[in-house]
């Protein structure tokens, strides 16, 4: 797919600035759009995915392709997914990624299975997979179809996977699921039929209530974080499982289990060990110097803020405000803990003596009247440092700012 001279032109530059490349002429020798395309994505794998970035000869897709396509982190985390919902006693059959894309998921997801099939309706992205499933190692059946069409005729699967595109025809993202392609909705009949297990990821701005409500069948949620970024809504449906489905929240290596009754709106807890929820705050006074603990991004998308405060013993400043405070260091919290140093309010006299000394911060707004930037503003801070001013709504409606380091 690739010709020597542009192969070595590849290896010679692609440390190099690809702009700076792309205005540097052409080279007669060279098939240039190509090696642009590979430099470029060699050098977004370096951090989204190291161990392809570290294989000689790699073949990357165009720009799109490698954006939409998963992190390695996040791939890693679908594979342990995998290995959750398959039997180990006894032997793994088939697995079949019915959007194969890049191939990034169907490289970890499907090691543990004897039979790997591959499904991809773009020619191209079918061409670069068979290169580089080579180089990896992997052996893989290639399927140059769309999925609906795949689909028809697929013999049984022990695990099917699902990416669908979240792009419409005029390259706008989409969210529902009936919106992408392919309709999973549509398909999921014939899906039951013909997978033990099906693994959807879905985007995460989707509400994941009314996905599992659409779905049915929905045996495990989990939220993926990176960095505090939420990344993707995998859904796992197995028939022969119950239907209150275990809610995962990832961030990092970090992950918390809480078991889902979605009819009901509610949650229990999958490990008995968890604290006793006790009331620490009874005025506003009484929180400077407790902990306050700011839930990750996975948590706050999975929206179960009653049981965090009855698994760790904790408790909200507010119905919405989604922050927390503890009269100690929760160790195992899943996000970031501050000490409270200050708690002030409005008032410009009180404003002016809380921040004696502080020139910087990081600012939050958490159902807060004002936006970052206009509070940033009218407190005349800039940001960075060392200091974390959250502004935030208390449980009898009054506005504080609450002034404080991050523990760790």
């Amino acid at each position: 797919m690739m010709d020597e001279a542009t192969r070595k032109y590849i290896l010679a530059h692609r440390h190099e600035d690809v702009r700076q490349l792309a205005l540097s002429g052409r080279n007669a020798e060279v098939d240039m759009p190509m090696a642009l395309q590979q430099i470029a994505g060699w050098q977004t794998a370096q951090k989204k995915l190291p161990s392809w970035a570290a294989v000689e000869d790699i073949l990357y897709p165009p720009h799109l392709n490698m954006e939409q396509c998963s992190s390695e982190q996040t791939a890693r985390y679908k594979a342990k997914v995998v290995a959750r919902n398959i039997d180990i006693s006894k032997s793994h059959q088939v697995f079949v990624d019915l959007t194969g894309g890049f191939g990034i998921d169907f490289s970890f997801m499907s090691r543990p299975f004897r039979k790997r099939i591959y499904v991809e309706r773009n020619m191209e992205l079918c061409e670069i997979a068979r290169h580089n499933f080579q180089l990896l190692g992997l052996e893989a059946e290639i399927v140059c179809d769309n999925a609906e069409e795949y689909l028809a005729r697929m013999p049984h699967a022990n695990v099917v996977f699902l990416d669908p595109a979240r792009r419409d025809a005029h390259g706008s993202r989409t969210y529902g699921i009936e919106d992408c392609t392919p309709n999973v909705i549509e398909l999921l009949p014939l899906l039951k039929e013909k997978a033990d297990t099906i693994i959807l990821k879905l985007s995460p701005m989707l509400d994941w209530r009314k996905a599992v409500s659409d779905l049915g069948g929905v045996s495990e949620v989990h939220i993926v974080s990176v960095d505090n970024e939420c990344k993707e809504l995998l859904l796992v449906i197995r028939q022969d499982l119950p239907t209150a489905p275990l809610m995962v929240c990832v961030n990092g290596d970090r992950s918390l289990r809480i078991v889902s009754n979605v009819e009901t709106n509610s949650f229990s807890h999958e490990n008995s060990q968890f604290l006793p929820k006790r009331l620490i705050v009874s005025a506003v006074e009484t929180i400077q110097r407790l902990t306050l603990l700011e839930p990750n991004a996975s948590i706050m998308k999975a929206g179960c803020f009653k049981e965090i405060e009855q698994m760790f013993g904790i408790q909200q400043l507010s119905a919405n405000s989604h922050l927390f405070v503890s009269e100690h260091e929760i160790p195992d919290f899943p996000g970031r803990q501050f000490r409270i140093e200050t708690v002030t309010s409005m008032n410009k006299q009180e404003l002016k003596a809380a921040l004696q000394g502080i020139e910087r911060a990081n600012i939050t707004v958490r159902n807060f009247p004002m936006t970052v930037d206009s509070l940033r503003k009218k407190l005349k801070v800039k940001d960075g440092g060392e200091m974390f001013i959250f502004g935030t709504t208390m449980s009898d409606g009054s506005h504080k700012l609450l002034i404080c380091r991050k523990i760790g």
